[in-house]
């Protein structure tokens, strides 16, 4: 797997071997951030359920000033914590090694312009996790909240305090765009 734009593009990243983890494919990564484009520069970004960090590093390598990274996985917050080194992004990280309820119910002074939400496929993971964030005003007043599941779960119109506003097939993997309601 590579960082595929930015001042770390083509840059190899390691991932977690075998089945324990589903990292978000290049091509949909791509497509991510050419949809996220000038709204990452100068963002502060959470890859929550980050597995290998590649969303996070992907959104410091395009110019976010900051990127907070939580998996529960000590294996994957090794790979995270490896793959920034690698990227020499350790001043513009925070990895947290936190069950993602903890982890956002820990944040009272952080609010995220982006939010990337990529749990494990079928288990409602990602929608608690917005309903949080919407709880605890984690995202601030223009930010977005991508989650990535699979084809066949629903996402609901609405979760909390946001809506959908867009959604795209790659595949097996949709990812769904959510901003505060108006």
């Amino acid at each position: 797997m590579r960082i595929i734009g930015g001042k770390v593009r083509g840059l190899k990243i390691n991932t977690l071997e075998g089945e324990a983890t589903r990292p978000t494919k290049d091509m949909v990564r791509e497509a991510l951030f050419s949809i996220l484009y000038d709204k990452v520069y100068d963002s502060v970004f959470l890859d929550l359920f980050a597995g290998s960090g590649a969303c996070g590093i992907e959104a410091l390598s395009r110019g976010a000033k900051m990127a907070y990274f939580c998996d529960i996985s000590p294996d994957s917050i090794k790979i995270i914590q490896e793959n920034v080194k690698k990227a020499k992004f350790e001043d513009f990280s925070r990895v947290f090694n936190q069950d993602y309820k903890q982890f956002l119910g820990s944040l009272s002074d952080i609010q995220f312009d982006i939010v990337f939400i990529d749990p494990p496929y079928n288990k409602g993971l990602g929608l608690e996790s917005i309903n949080l964030i919407s709880s605890y005003n984690l995202l601030k007043k223009n930010g977005i909240i991508i989650y990535e599941t699979d084809k066949i779960e629903v996402v609901p119109d609405s979760i909390g305090d946001f809506e959908k506003y867009k959604s795209k097939n790659y595949g097996r993997n949709v990812l769904s765009f959510f901003a505060r309601k108006e």
